[in-house]
């Protein structure tokens, strides 16, 4: 297989993605036709499935083939720890991050971002915030660091407003 040919295919579908759709899937289509395993190929497909169909069981499967065939694929992993966490796989996303963790050149930060949106949707608030300052350690620019801080103010006012109930409860008992 000429390598040129099928890299040619890829870099086609990856400049295509996501404003030309059709051109998207006939060049994957093509580049998995003449190598089943290139990971970047999987990996883009994966995000297809996910991201504009989805069908998140057929992106994980897609990212799953990506990362067995190249485990330092670093794009792969925040958007499979994503999608797992939009399909309610919350102990296969952990497992994955958990894993990430140990992968070498990765984002840190990222993944303690991902960390902290798992913990959130696990309505465990402390642990997510604690995860988001973690990120936040590991953030290099000014954009990802807002960004945490945003979210660490957006998990916050989810917590105050229970406290204010609280309060108000016991006001109440003490009138009485």
């Amino acid at each position: 297989m000429d390598t040129n040919l099928l890299n040619n295919y890829v870099l086609k579908a990856i400049d295509a993605y996501p404003y030309e759709l059709e051109e998207t899937v006939e060049n994957l289509n093509y580049a998995l036709s003449y190598e089943s395993n290139n990971a970047y190929a999987l990996y883009l497909m994966g995000r297809l499935q996910a991201e504009q169909f989805g069908d998140y069981e057929k992106a994980k499967q897609f990212y799953a083939e990506a990362l067995a065939n190249k485990m330092d694929f670093h794009k792969v992993y925040q958007h499979y720890i994503l999608v797992l966490i939009w399909n309610e796989d919350y102990d296969e996303a952990q497992k994955l991050i958990d894993f990430a963790f140990t992968v070498k050149g990765l984002n840190k930060g990222v993944v303690f971002l991902y960390q902290g949106q798992l913990l959130e949707n696990l309505q465990d608030f402390k642990a997510a915030l604690k995860a988001l300052k973690q990120a936040k350690l590991f953030g290099y620019n000014d954009g990802f660091i807002s960004y945490i801080n945003s979210e660490i103010s957006r998990i916050k006012n989810k917590i105050k407003p229970k406290k204010r109930k609280a309060k108000k409860k016991k006001k109440k008992k003490k009138k009485k």
